[in-house]
C-alpha cells in the first residue's frame, strides 16, 4: 500500500504543500484554523509527520540539504526555459530550493542523473534531450530523479507527452482545411527516413485519409533547438522544387516544435509566401512566442504545467519513502488553432 504523502495531506485539508510542510515544521504566521485543519488532515489520511515532504523538514533528522536539482540542455530553447522556470517555481511551492544545471550533451545529462554533478541536490528532475537506457548502461541513480519529457527510460520515473497524438490532432486539422500536400519539418540527417512518437502521428494521420506521404516533402534540420534551423530546412526544401520555382510543391508544414516553426515562417516571407495562403504552418509546445509570430502559429500544447506537477509529485514521492519500480505518467495535449492554418 502506498504511504501517504504529504501532497495527499494537502490534498485533504485544501491549502498548498507548502503550508502543510509550514504546519509541521511549527513555523510562524499560519493562522490557528489552518494548522488545526492540516492537523485534522495529517490525522485523517495516516500522514507521518517524520516522513514530511518538505526537505527542511527532513533535513534536520537526515542531513538532506531541501535542494532540488533542475537539469535542462539548454536554455535558448523556449521550451526549455519555460520548463524550467516552471519547474523551479512548483518546487519552491513545495518547501523545496532548486539548482539549475546545463548539461548540453548524452555524458552530462547521464552525470546529473547519476549524481556524479549534482552531489549536492536531494533529487532530480531532468528535461532530457540525449538520455536513453543505452546511455544509462545500467547503473541507478543514487538519489530520486524524474525525466519530464523524451522517451521513456526504464531506470527513471517518467512524465511522458503525447507525441504521437499531438501529431496525429494537428496533422487531421490541416486536413480538415483541404490541405493535402503536408511538409514535415524535422531534426534528421538529410535522406534520413523519419522516425518517432510525432512522425508516426503525422503519418497516421495521412494514411487515415488515403495519403501516402511523399519523402520530397521531407524537410530536414540539423537541430531542433534553433530557428535558424527551421530556416535552412525550408529554404532547402523550397530550393529542392527546381531552378525555376513557380510556388512551393506543398500547402501544408507540420514542423516537429514551434522553434522550428518559427524559423519556417521566416523562411516562407523571405520567398515572397503567404502563410496560411500558400502554406499552412503548425508547431508543437505551445511556447509563448508562437502567439505572437505573425501571423500567430498553431500549436500543439503538451500542457507543461500538468506535466511540472506530475514530475514534482514523482519526485515527492519517491523522497517519501517509495521505492518501487519506475512509473510513466502519460499527459494530455489539445490544439491551439491560430492563424498560421486558418481556414482559407
Amino acid at each position: 500500500m502506498k504511504r501517504p504523502t504529504l501532497a495527499d495531506v494537502a490534498a485533504l485539508a485544501g491549502v498548498s504543500a507548502k503550508t502543510v510542510s509550514n504546519v509541521l515544521l511549527g513555523r510562524p504566521h499560519v493562522s490557528a484554523a489552518t494548522r488545526a485543519k492540516v492537523r485534522a488532515a495529517v490525522e485523517e489520511v495516516g500522514y507521518e509527520a517524520g516522513h514530511a515532504t518538505s526537505q527542511a523538514g527532513r533535513g534536520l533528522a537526515s542531513g538532506r540539504t531541501g535542494r532540488i536539482a533542475v537539469v535542462v540542455p539548454n536554455l535558448y530553447q523556449p521550451y526549455f526555459a519555460e520548463n524550467a522556470e516552471r519547474l523551479i517555481l512548483a518546487l519552491a511551492e513545495c518547501g523545496f530550493t532548486s539548482t539549475l544545471r546545463i548539461a548540453n550533451g548524452g555524458d552530462r545529462e547521464r552525470d546529473a542523473v547519476l549524481g556524479v554533478t549534482t552531489a549536492d541536490a536531494d533529487g532530480v528532475i531532468i528535461c532530457p534531450h540525449h538520455l536513453s537506457d543505452e546511455l544509462l548502461a545500467g547503473a541507478a541513480p543514487r538519489r530520486p530523479a524524474v525525466a519530464l519529457g523524451g522517451a521513456p527510460i526504464k531506470a527513471l520515473d517518467g512524465v511522458l507527452m503525447g507525441e504521437h497524438a499531438g501529431f496525429l490532432a494537428i496533422t487531421r486539422h490541416l486536413l480538415a482545411t483541404g490541405r493535402r500536400r503536408l511538409a514535415f519539418v524535422w531534426n534528421g540527417p538529410a535522406g534520413a527516413v523519419p522516425t518517432g512518437d510525432r512522425y508516426s502521428g503525422f503519418a497516421a494521420a495521412l494514411e487515415e485519409h488515403g495519403i501516402e506521404h511523399d519523402p520530397s516533402l521531407v524537410a530536414y534540420s540539423s537541430d531542433w533547438d534553433r530557428r535558424a534551423s527551421g530556416y535552412e530546412a525550408m529554404v532547402g526544401l523550397l530550393r529542392r522544387s527546381g531552378p525555376r520555382f513557380d510556388g512551393p510543391k506543398f500547402d501544408g508544414a507540420v514542423c516537429v516544435n514551434d522553434t522550428i516553426a518559427v524559423g519556417v515562417l521566416k523562411a516562407l516571407r523571405a520567398h515572397a509566401l503567404r502563410v496560411p495562403e500558400d502554406v499552412a504552418v503548425t508547431g508543437f509546445d505551445d511556447t509563448d512566442e508562437g502567439e505572437f509570430t505573425i501571423p500567430s502559429l498553431s500549436s500543439v500544447s503538451p500542457d507543461q504545467g500538468e506535466m511540472v506537477a506530475a514530475a514534482v509529485r514523482l519526485l515527492i514521492e519517491r523522497l517519501d519513502g517509495y521505492d518501487g519500480a519506475a512509473r510513466q505518467v502519460h499527459t494530455g495535449v489539445h490544439l491551439l488553432i491560430r492563424d498560421s492554418s486558418a481556414q482559407v
